[in-house]
Formats: structure tokens, sequence, C-alpha cells
């Protein structure tokens, strides 16, 4: 729990200065004072004023930050704390100072982005399917996935698109494709898939699958071997690879598991590689009911056996690479909030504080990489929701702005007054949402 609590607190803390600093940084560039950089709200407990007068402080609610500028000079002010205002400012350097903390939200994804991944899993096809349109002549088993599907000729993926996706988002869209799939031995071969035209859209049914390809399954590894089961009696050990069950390849976990939930009380030979050399091993599953059904227990833990490769590129490529996956990111969270909006996708997708904390754990415990791109994803979430045109975020002052703009005066007091009030409670509502849908995953 501590760890966890830690791992969010790093994670919320770093994107709230971050992203106050931009205000704060492009409000000073435009000659704008101010008043109090604070990391949280309430009572302040730390404080320390600069040379400028800026007080940064540490406040008692660490659930966000701001930073207070100079709205108005007092009366009587000289001519050079006037012209320090926020309000005496052009509109044009107004939106520069509001717009700044979003986008710089979204920089700091790029950076994180920008640095090290974790390593790919590398795609494999598996066994083509019966009755579904397939590569001519018919794709063997084992060819590797080497690059992105395309109308006439094999290309690289788009910057920042991994090959798969981008396959995916090919066969959704066309009815020819064609791919490059190298041998495990020999020369790259393409094959050219002719496809029906997928109507159920993107997220309902696996477009590829329907074109004949599935990829290949991780093979089976014992994890852990539990203590006094059959697994540990016949000699299994932790690290084992499983190849094969009563002489057929175990190539997939999932056949793995259920054959041996259909082995109830059956004697079985699984053939295991450890330490470079192949042990064989017999075993009988134990019988067990579960839901008035009978099925065999091995007592061991089956994990996954995936094989990864490492990617790394240039600089210039990581960064363009980096923008690409950011701008993509961004624009899938603005799609499912529409999608939210209109009733096409469940409100329970929403998350508040609580789910946040808990995958800022469970990364930070898997590694750096992975902390570091959690960390990316809720960066982009932060700009994105705070660009939304809802008063009391920065889209909502955004948007008066724009008003200004388009009636040359700002809107009137009545009106920002109701959409403050407007603002606050649609803000309210969705936190209340959100840790409903919090609590409601931790109970149920």
């Amino acid at each position: 729990m501590l760890f966890t609590l830690l791992a969010f607190a790093i994670a919320l803390g770093s994107l709230i200065i971050f992203h106050e600093f931009g205000h704060y940084w492009v409000a000073r560039l435009c000659g704008v004072r101010v008043l109090r950089f604070s990391l949280g709200f309430g009572r302040v407990v730390l404080r320390r004023i600069d040379k400028h007068g800026t007080e940064w402080a540490i406040s008692a609610l660490p659930l966000g930050g701001y930073v207070k500028m100079q709205d108005d000079a007092p009366p009587g002010a000289p001519a050079a704390e006037a012209a320090g205002a926020f309000n005496a400012q052009p509109v044009g350097k107004r939106i520069a100072i509001v717009l700044a903390g979003p986008v710089f939200n979204l920089l700091l994804a790029v950076l994180l982005y920008t640095g090290p991944e974790p390593r790919r899993y590398r795609g494999a096809a598996g066994h083509p399917w019966p009755s579904r349109p397939r590569a001519r002549p018919p794709r063997r088993r084992g060819w590797r996935k080497a690059t992105a599907f395309s109308p006439s000729t094999a290309r690289k993926s788009p910057p920042g698109r991994t090959p798969a996706a981008s396959a995916r988002r090919a066969v959704h869209r066309r009815t020819r494709a064609r791919s490059r799939w190298p041998r495990p031995r020999g020369a790259a071969h393409e094959r050219e898939l002719m496809l029906p035209p997928n109507r159920h859209g993107p997220g309902r049914r696996r477009s590829a699958g329907r074109g004949g390809i599935r990829l290949a399954q991780p093979r089976p590894v014992v994890r852990s071997v539990i203590e006094g089961g059959e697994g540990q009696a016949a000699g299994l050990r932790q690290g084992d690879r499983i190849v094969a069950a009563d002489g057929q390849p175990a190539t997939d976990t999932g056949e793995l598991v259920r054959l041996i939930q259909e082995s109830a009380g059956r004697h079985m030979s699984l053939s295991v590689q450890r330490e470079g050399a192949l042990v064989t091993v017999g075993v009988t599953p134990r019988a067990e009911k579960v839901d008035g059904r009978e099925i065999g227990r091995l007592g061991v833990q089956l994990g996954a056996d995936i094989p990864r490769v490492t990617v790394s590129y240039g600089l210039g490529e990581s960064l363009q690479r980096a923008a690409a996956r950011t701008w993509d990111t961004a624009w899938f969270s603005l799609r499912m909030m529409g999608r939210m909006v209109l009733g096409e996708v469940s409100w329970r997708n929403v998350s508040g504080p609580v789910t946040i904390a808990d995958y800022a754990g469970q990364t930070a415990r898997i590694g750096i990489v992975a902390y570091i791109a959690y960390i990316a994803l809720i960066s982009i979430s932060l700009g994105v929701l705070n660009l939304l045109p809802i008063p009391m975020l920065d889209g909502g002052h955004l948007l008066y702005y724009l008003v200004e703009i388009v009636r040359g005066s700002p809107p009137p007091e009545r009106w920002i007054g109701i959409g403050q009030r407007a603002g606050l409670g649609i803000l309210v509502a969705l936190m209340g949402l959100a840790l409903f849908n919090d609590f409601t995953r931790l109970f149920t």
C-alpha cells in the first residue's frame, strides 16, 4: 500500500508541477506578475518567496495545484505594476498563458515516450483458420510478421504505430492488402490477402481474424509450483517450458490448460525443456468440482513465454514517433469521451484517483520503463481533460477568450458567473462518478 501511494504521489505531483510550470513560465515571458505557485489546495504548509515576489507553496490538500496571478492592478498602482496584471494583457497573451499548461503536459508525454520503451512482442502467424479468406498461396505456420499491410506494396508502419496496429487498421479499411512475412529460415515472401468488407467496426470483431490471420500464441511456462500439488509430486519445476503434452506440441497456453482440465484423473505425459535438456514428466491431474463440472488441476501456475525483440531508434525518429504516439493517444481519448456522451461507451470507463493510484503502483512494480509510459499516458489525459470547453478548466477560459475575440469585448460577468457554476457542477459530477466507479471495482 505504501509503495502504491508513493508511486501515485510521484506521478501526480510531477504532472501537476509540469502543468502549472507551463502557466508560470509563459506568464513570466508575457510580463505577468505571478503571486503564488502552489502544489495542492487549502492551507499552506510550506512556503518560500523568491526575488520576483512569487510565493512557492505546498498546501494541505495534495489533489492538484494552481498558479495565482495578479488579475487587476490595485487602485493608484504605478504604470509598470498595472502593466503586469493578467487582465491588462492582450487576448493573445492570455490565450498563450492558459494554453501553456495542457501543452506542457503533451510535451512531457512526447519527452517520456522518446525514452526507452518495453521490448515489443514479435508477431507470428498461427494456423490459418478454415473457411476464411487467406493469402494465396497459403501462409505457413511460423512465418513472422515483418511489415504493415498496405494496399499495393509492403511498407513500414507510420511513425508511432506498431506493425500489428497498422495491420489491423489496414484490414479494417481495405478489401485487398499485402504483407511481407519472413520465413523462420530463408528469404522473405510477400502474400496478398483478399478480404471481405468489415461491417462491424473496430473494437467489436477482430478484423485480422476475418482475414484468416491468427497470431501465434505464447508457449506455456511453469511460473510457480503449488506446494503439495500433483505438479510438485511429478517433479515439475519453476521455469520449465512445456513443449509437448501426450506427444502433441504444446504451442498454446490456453489449449494446454483446456487439455489439463479435460484430463481429470487421466495420466498425461508432458515434455518439458529444462536447462537446455528435454525431460519427460508423467502426471495425473487431480479431479475437482467447479461450478458443477469436473475439471483437472495440475497444481502449477502456467505463464506465457512470449518471444520479444528490442527496438531502438535515433533521436530524431524517436521524437517523431513519440509525437505521433502522443497525438494518437490524445485523439483516441477525445473519441472515447465523445462516444461516452453519445452512449456508445459505458461511463464505467471513467476512472478516479483510486484506480490511477492502483495502476501507478502496478506499473512501478513492473519496472521503470512501464512506470514512465504510464506517467506519459496520464499526462496526455490531464492535458486533454483541461482543454475541454468546461468553465473552471483551461478550456473554459479559452472559450471565454474566443467569445471575446468574436464579440470584441469580454463576455458579461453574468454569463461568466453562470458558466462557472455550471462548470463546477459538471466537475463535481464527474468526480463523483469516478469515485463511484473506483469503489465499485474495489468491492465487486
